[in-house]
């Protein structure tokens, strides 16, 4: 790299390893695992806290048990790809985990991963209500997987 350039990550900078997913919510955080190696994600666990510090406490544990190389939130917006309610919410929860963790944070479009997440659990045998206390998590695990299928798409805070 030539003196005086900056390095600026990319996707396929990130070492390999196991990522976590996050879905968040104002109400609920959605979280997936998965590893960049085999590709795959699955949902994990969602925390169902209002407080931020009861939010990261459980995050960090978390992170402490399965040392992820990198982290990704779903970054929600409009279907015509506008900013959403709740855009600035996620850039905030991104770059507080950023801060927090020192991990590479990755941002990836949310679009109808709710909707393939309620498809996937019905297709589970889950209907109703019962999807509510999972619905978060398969986000999340819809979000890392488009990540771990389009790489690119993602964008590194």
């Amino acid at each position: 790299m030539p003196e005086g350039e900056v390095f600026k990550p990319t996707v396929f900078d990130i070492p390999q390893g196991t990522l976590l997913a996050f879905d968040f919510g104002t109400r609920r955080i959605g979280i997936a695992i998965g590893n960049n190696i085999l590709r795959r994600a699955n949902p994990l666990t969602t925390i169902d806290e209002e407080s931020n510090e009861a939010r990261f406490a459980m995050i960090t544990a978390l992170l402490r048990e399965w040392l992820p190389c990198a982290l990704v939130v779903g970054l929600p917006s409009n279907e015509d790809g506008t900013p959403h309610e709740l855009t600035a919410l996620c850039r905030r929860f991104a770059n507080r985990l950023k801060g927090r963790f020192n991990l590479p944070t990755i941002l990836v479009d949310e679009r109808y991963t709710s909707l393939a997440a309620s498809t996937q659990l019905k297709e589970e045998g889950v209907h109703g209500r019962k999807q509510k206390t999972l619905l978060d998590q398969y986000a999340a695990q819809q979000i890392l997987q488009a990540y771990f299928d389009e790489p690119a798409s993602g964008i590194i805070i």
